[in-house]
């Protein structure tokens, strides 16, 4: 247990030695003017991206299959940006929970967006983070001189997810398909007992513990000392500032889509919801009960959405006229104990990438971080900031230090916006890079948890010729 770990500090519980977070104005990162020399020789850009506005699952995209959104994320982008779609040379695309019906979900999205039946395309799977995958997977194609114009995005559905029949039952219907004789496959069915009529639902659980993901959010809560309150506070703001940019139009990378049955174009996400600290306050546990802090309203809800972006050397953007968002810069992958640590990825992947970029918390003017929970947020704001975390499990003499709330998820997070899991690594990216322009920043870091311990950090730098549309 995290307290039982710290124990050995100065005989400090861990919610004393992780002190909590404050606000630190640490310094202009558009005066330092860094340069992060670029590995790959290609600079490779972010030209744009788009999303499809996301829903909470069972509204206004249930009756859809996850490709009819992933297709509109390719279209949507192909319309913003302009490209002929016979220019692209590959695509790589994220999912997390798979429809069966198309496994290589990037390949049927593009055939049935039109793109050219020349072009390959692969489906990439890594929790919460399989976007970022998905660019970072594109990043290397690039770097390796095998493509240059690559699509990278990703799509959740949770409105429909496979469930299936029990391993019994599917055991039985394996071996009658096989039978030969009528008089088999009698055997067969006098065999069934009630039991294998018992389907096997999903779960956003961990195979290795069979532990759901908000229980572990509320063990690592308590573990830093976040209190319900805080993570109400917490959620509040995600919920409040997603808000005001959506009003101010900020969220240009929004696609309309046009559902079959629905008179009206869905334009918005319709999961923000700015309530009260009075309403927050009186909802209950929704995994630890009764004393747990984790509720509905501070965690993330299921999403239905899909994003798409659009990657490759600014030599090749140049010639075909287009003005990148962001230079992509770098990017690590981290994991770690997936019982304990599970939710804490951004805690070891930003001290990783800003030491691999050359750069301290000091010079990052955006932070977009995924917000699975709110106290999963509160709790890696806490380790970045504790000298305990930072000598214990990341090798470092000193804390890694606590970013500048006032730059950080300044337009809402995924407690607010939403979290289709495989489709968030391109939204934040988008965020990055939009949030760049208009805040008139120079670097910008994302970073995400995903299942399995895992997590990512992305350094984002805008590009001289960006603008905010």
């Amino acid at each position: 247990m995290w307290s039982q770990m710290a124990s050995g500090v100065q005989k400090l519980p861990v919610s004393a030695v992780c002190l909590g977070v404050r606000n630190l104005s640490l310094s202009s990162p558009m005066c330092q003017k860094k340069a992060i020399q670029d590995k790959t020789g290609k600079n490779i850009v972010l030209v744009d991206g788009v999303r499809t506005p996301f829903l909470l699952s069972f509204t206004d995209y249930s009756k859809l299959m996850p490709h009819d959104l992933a297709r509109h994320s390719l279209l949507g982008l192909l319309q913003k940006t302009g490209l002929d779609k016979n220019l692209i040379e590959y695509i790589v695309y994220g999912t997390v929970i798979q429809e069966v019906k198309t496994a290589n979900i990037a390949r049927e999205a593009a055939i049935t967006a039109g793109l050219s039946d020349k072009t390959p395309a692969h489906t990439v799977t890594m929790a919460c983070i399989s976007s970022n995958q998905a660019i970072t997977t594109g990043m290397g194609l690039i770097a390796c001189g095998t493509y240059d114009i690559i699509l990278a995005g990703g799509v959740e559905f949770m409105s429909d997810v496979p469930i299936r029949h029990s391993r019994k039952m599917r055991s039985l219907l394996l071996r009658a398909n096989k039978a030969k004789t009528p008089m088999q496959r009698l055997q067969l069915l006098a065999s069934v007992r009630p039991d294998f009529f018992i389907p096997e639902l999903p779960a956003v659980a961990e195979f290795s513990t069979s532990e759901t993901m908000g229980h572990s959010a509320d063990r690592l809560a308590a573990a830093f000392g976040a209190s319900r309150a805080e993570q109400d506070e917490y959620a509040l703001r995600s919920h409040t500032l997603a808000h005001k940019a959506a009003a101010a139009g900020y969220f240009t990378d929004l696609v309309p889509i046009k559902v079959e049955g629905r008179d009206k174009l869905v334009e918005k996400d319709n999961g923000i919801r700015v309530s009260t600290p009075e309403q927050l306050a009186k909802l209950k546990p929704a995994f630890v009960k009764p004393h747990g802090t984790v509720t509905a309203a501070n965690s993330s809800y299921l999403t239905d959405g899909a994003s798409a972006c659009l990657i490759m050397p600014e030599a090749k953007a140049k010639e075909l006229g287009l003005k990148p968002k962001a230079y992509l810069r770098d990017f690590v992958y981290v994991s770690q104990d997936p019982v304990d640590q599970l939710l804490l990825g951004p805690a070891y992947a930003i001290p990783k990438i800003l030491e691999k970029s050359g750069l301290s918390v000091g010079d990052i003017s955006t932070w977009e971080i995924h917000e699975a929970f709110a106290g999963q947020i509160l709790a890696n704001l806490k380790a970045m900031d504790s000298d305990w975390f930072g000598r214990e499990y990341l090798g470092r003499q000193t804390k890694v230090g606590a970013p500048d709330m006032s730059k950080w998820n300044n337009w809402g997070g995924s407690l607010s916006i939403g979290h289709p899991f495989a489709a968030t690594g391109v939204r934040l990216a988008m965020h990055t890079a939009n949030r760049l322009v208009r805040e008139d920043g120079q670097y910008g870091v994302i970073a995400a948890c995903a299942a399995g311990g895992q997590g990512v950090g992305m350094i984002l730098e805008r590009h001289p010729d960006a603008n905010a549309n």
